[in-house]
């Protein structure tokens, strides 16, 4: 019995009410002026569905009175994109229409009624009501009472469930709206997967080339060289924090500019940085590297990033051979390094994926993997 009630206890039941009662407010004013003609109302809902403008307010009402508090209620509050969606907001204000014509009448005559059954059973003459209007007073009619009051309840939650499945179906996003919030949420997904890519590739290469260089200076037991790896290891952890600020503001400011990102031309840190871990390495770049779009750039820094920090990982400070070439039209990155250890499988880590992905979204491409003796990151991204 309880669960029964239970709706009867939600302020939505009686929102949905005041919204199937709203309509009637326009009929009643139409009625003051012309009652010979109650169907006119209905007649003018044609074409104001057909303004853009209705579906919008339609939906914002829905939302605010049918499903409050729902984040995602399935109602579009746009105006209308296309000549179906005027069409179903059509329907829609029509519907609407004989809905609240039913729960009008219904929330009036059936308490009515309720009242009329009290007054026979207590004896008393009825007043001219259909259904009991000529009927004599005697106390079996207090057993009809909850006919009517279960017919209140049915009204009051049924009508109301059943405007909201058809506001969901009416008013609901087109297939245009519904494509549009698919490519938004697309976007969302590519900016959360390219910021974790930011995280792990920066903050990645930090951590590594701390533990490395700590890991180095205990085992020197030298107090020269301990001194130069914390000085290295303060230096790294520097601009790690400086990406991590950079990372942050794009998930505080969403119009950010992406200009604070470091580029090549800042690849000297990441090779000073390797340097410092006990690694040898030997770059040569070629090309007017200052030509590189800086899309390009930002995304080769990252590759380059992403490459020394997994051979200082997986190989330690072993001798690295680094070549940047820009020319026909391609920054090429390759970075080699000799295997320290039997390679157990294809490469797929987070890291290696991000590579190719990094290379993919601007149209390029990336191959990782054994050559002979070594392990080497070929990319090669086109300028344009």
């Amino acid at each position: 019995m309880v669960r029964f009630l239970r709706p009867l206890l939600r302020g939505t039941t009686y929102t949905r009410l005041l919204h199937l009662w709203v309509p009637m407010l326009v009929v009643s004013v139409w009625m003051f002026i012309d009652m010979s003609t109650p169907w006119v109302p209905a007649l003018v809902l044609v074409p104001a569905g057909l303004v853009p403008a209705v579906r919008m307010g339609e939906g914002v009402q829905a939302r605010l009175l049918l499903t409050p508090g729902e984040e995602e209620p399935g109602i579009s509050v746009t105006p209308s994109a296309s000549w179906r969606d005027r069409l179903r907001t059509v329907v829609w204000l029509e519907a609407r229409m004989v809905l609240g014509a039913a729960a009008a009448f219904a929330t009036v005559w059936l308490p009515g009624l309720v009242y009329e059954l009290a007054l026979l059973a207590a004896g008393h003459a009825s007043t001219d009501v259909p259904l009991v209007g000529r009927a004599q007073p005697h106390w079996a009619y207090a057993l009809l009472i909850p006919l009517p009051l279960t017919a209140y309840y049915a009204v009051v939650v049924g009508l109301g469930a059943l405007v909201t499945a058809l506001a969901r179906g009416l008013l609901g996003p087109s297939a245009a709206e519904r494509m549009a919030a698919l490519e938004e949420r697309t976007e969302q997904l590519l900016e959360r997967t390219r910021i974790a890519r930011e995280l792990h590739d920066s903050i990645g290469h930090a951590l590594t080339v701390a533990v490395v260089q700590a890991g180095a200076a205990r085992a020197a037991g030298n107090p020269e060289f301990t001194d130069r790896a914390l000085g290295a290891i303060e230096e790294t952890g520097r601009a790690a924090l400086e990406d991590l600020e950079r990372v942050l503001g794009v998930l505080r400011e969403s119009e950010r500019p992406a200009s604070g990102r470091p580029t090549l031309a800042d690849a000297d840190r990441l090779l000073e940085s390797a340097r410092a871990s006990g690694a040898t390495v030997d770059a040569e770049v070629t090309g007017p590297l200052e030509t590189v779009p800086c899309p390009v750039s930002r995304e080769g820094y990252r590759i380059l990033q992403e490459a020394l920090t997994n051979v200082l990982r997986h190989a330690g400070p072993v001798p690295v051979t680094v070549r940047v070439r820009v020319g026909d039209g391609l920054l090429g990155l390759e970075v080699r390094n000799p295997l320290t250890a039997p390679v157990p499988g294809p490469g797929r880590g987070s890291g290696l994926r991000g590579i190719r992905e990094r290379a993919a979204l601007l149209g390029g491409r990336a191959r990782t993997g054994p050559d002979a003796d070594d392990w080497h990151v070929r990319a090669e991204l086109p300028l344009a």
